[in-house]
């Protein structure tokens, strides 16, 4: 949700912490602020309301200095957005400052103690109340400084019920930031006599790449001599360092105009990556590391879960597809945030997988317990090494796609896509349900995805008329069948993310049963009318979906179809027609998938929409 970052060393402080919020901005865009110590003037703070340019005119108006401080972009989850809510903010005493990214869920309880203590609040946040439980640990009930402030902290995250991430100064323990984890990543860099906490790599990636994420009920105390770390009552924790690959310019916008537009132009690459060294297109077979899931174990799966939420979902739902043609093995997919709120049935020879981009979100992680507590192994496909989801799993996939910073994902989705096709084709080798023969055309196919995602990149122009035609609309439907049906869903939710233009994605089959009652002449519907014509399952799925868009035609609805090149029929149906190049039926999602990113790109931008952060919305949903 927010973003927090912190920095102790022999730098600029302010310059860093400011560059690191900027790399973070995608998390949270309601408020911003910095609160810098250890200068002539001592404990500073400025914060702004809304964009962190905001912020930035405040601090170069108003400058402060200092060898040590933290930082914040908000997303409000407490409060209005507003520069009286927005963190770091202080105790009574103005001596010790908090930032806060999660919910403390018992806050109320806590400000009526507080208050009846004595202490007085000035926001609606409940960050606040744990600022103020650390001054009564470190200040009130300290005179003689027998606690410090790391034990005071210490007993502060005791006493919070919820999720957290948090770093706490103060100038009265000069050069020193704490930082606690319970829930939202957290990530400890180390440099060269200088420390950083961040919220995601990409916040300090220009000034390290070594670094190590904190576990929950971790306590980490930085200070330009070094990092220790704790859990919460005090035991020294060890945590494995990572060197991170990243080149930091992959994070940065590269010449496009919106890092949407740059991601969906990285895809190609993201499929590659993803792929690359998992598979021997001499044999078929798939390799996957990171997976402590024995042979016998995949033959024996009665069923496969999925959990995960928003575009991962999705890509789940399409991932089942994948999973029940090969392997021949039932999957149920859940939104992770309803999966362990509805006793699921998990059998001892049942698995979970949870997909998630970050490895961080909350309901996914909430779900993998939930699973793990029932005895199931689970199975996770995440973008970030070391993210919690991953050291939880019984078996990962990585998708390597980079870090991805706009908030509607696009390359992530993709590489999801083949992730999940590499496990499908996994299990379904080791159970025996796929030939050789299928294994290599599969496997070749998917080679050539990459080459066939430049072709489809190269439509853009097109596909950048289309928004020109039907930027003004208020609503839009999307139609698919099988596995294109989840490819609706994601192009209607990546259309209202970010150009909040209504928008739904319906299975096909279902439109006599109430979505033909919304056709006219203002509503553009666009169906997904691919075909594999080596596939009689897919043939005649083609043929179903013709007839939806015929049917379309006759209640003077204006149709956008995507279908496969060379199938020129189609445009006497279809108001206006975008070719994909031939793939196999469970391959095809991958190409479907990126004219639609284009097109609900190209209208938010003519509707002046803010591309890369949408309104109410977050990058990594780490709160429930």
């Amino acid at each position: 949700m927010c973003g927090i970052v912190g920095y102790v060393g022999k730098k600029q402080v302010v310059p860093v912490i400011i560059d690191g919020l900027r790399r973070l901005e995608y998390r949270g865009y309601d408020s911003a602020g910095i609160a810098v110590a250890g200068g002539e003037h001592g404990l500073q703070v400025r914060r702004a309301e809304g964009k962190l340019r905001n912020l930035e005119d405040v601090v170069r108006h108003n400058s402060i200095d200092g060898t040590y401080g933290i930082g914040h972009t908000r997303w409000a989850t407490h409060g209005r957005p507003s520069e009286e809510n927005a963190h770091p903010h202080r105790d009574c005493t103005g001596t010790i400052v908090v930032v806060h990214n999660g919910i403390v869920e018992n806050y109320l309880a806590l400000k009526k103690q507080l208050r009846e203590e004595g202490h007085s609040y000035k926001t609606e946040t409940d960050t606040e109340v744990i600022a103020h439980l650390i001054e009564k640990y470190f200040i009130l009930e300290n005179p003689d400084k027998k606690i410090s402030l790391e034990e005071a902290v210490r007993m502060t995250v005791k006493r919070l019920r919820g999720v957290f991430a948090l770093s706490v100064i103060s100038s009265s323990e000069p050069n020193k930031i704490i930082a606690a984890r319970n829930g939202p990543p957290a990530v400890i860099g180390l440099g060269k006599d200088e420390y950083f906490v961040a919220s995601d790599v990409p916040a300090i990636l220009y000034h390290t790449r070594d670094l190590f994420f904190l576990g929950d009920g971790d306590l980490a105390v930085l200070t330009p001599e070094g990092v220790t770390l704790t859990d919460f009552d005090g035991k020294p924790v060890q945590r494995e360092v990572q060197h991170i690959t990243w080149d930091p310019i992959m994070a940065e916008k590269g010449g496009f105009k919106h890092f949407m537009l740059k991601e969906i132009y990285e895809q190609p690459r993201a499929v590659r990556d993803t792929a690359m060294g998992r598979v021997s297109f001499d044999t078929g077979k798939v390799f996957l590391e990171h997976m402590d899931v024995s042979d016998e174990e995949f033959r024996n799966l009665s069923k496969l879960n999925i959990a995960a939420c928003g575009t991962s979902w999705h890509s789940g739902l399409a991932g089942k597809y994948m999973i029940e043609r090969l392997a021949r093995v039932p999957v149920e997919v859940d939104y992770a945030s309803e999966f362990r709120y509805r006793n699921p049935l998990i059998d001892k020879n049942d698995m979970t997988m949870v997909i998630t981009q970050s490895g961080e979100t909350a309901d996914t992680i909430a779900a993998q317990r939930e699973s793990k507590a029932r005895g199931a192994k689970t199975i996770a496909i995440c973008n970030v090494v070391g993210a919690m989801i991953a050291r939880d799993a019984d078996g990962t996939i990585y998708t390597h796609a980079g870090p991805e910073i706009g908030v509607a994902s696009t390359k992530a989705f993709t590489a999801q896509l083949v992730a999940l096709f590499l496990f499908a084709l996994h299990l379904a080798q080791i159970r025996g349900t796929v030939s050789e023969e299928e294994s290599i055309n599969l496997t070749q196919e998917l080679s050539k995805l990459p080459g066939r995602l430049e072709a489809v990149l190269a439509l853009d122009e097109e596909i950048e008329e289309l928004a020109r035609i039907y930027q003004r609309v208020q609503d839009f439907l999307f139609l698919g069948r099988g596995i294109h049906f989840p490819i609706a869903l994601e192009g209607a939710l990546k259309l209202k993310e970010i150009s909040y233009i209504h928008a739904e994605g319906y299975a096909a089959g279902e439109m006599k049963h109430g979505p033909n009652a919304l056709i006219d002449e203002d509503l553009p519907v666009v169906i997904i009318a691919t075909q594999d014509k080596n596939d009689p399952s897919s043939v005649l799925r083609y043929e179903k979906t013709i007839s939806n868009l015929k049917e379309v035609k006759a209640r003077s609805g204006r149709v956008i179809a995507l279908a496969t090149e060379g199938d020129e029929d189609i445009r006497e149906s279809a108001d206006h027609v975008i070719f994909v190049p031939p793939a196999p039926e469970i391959l095809l999602p991958i190409l479907e998938i990126v004219p639609l990113q284009l097109l609900a790109y190209h209208i938010a931008v003519r509707r002046g929409c803010d591309v890369d952060q949408p309104r109410n919305l977050a990058k990594s949903v780490t709160v429930e």
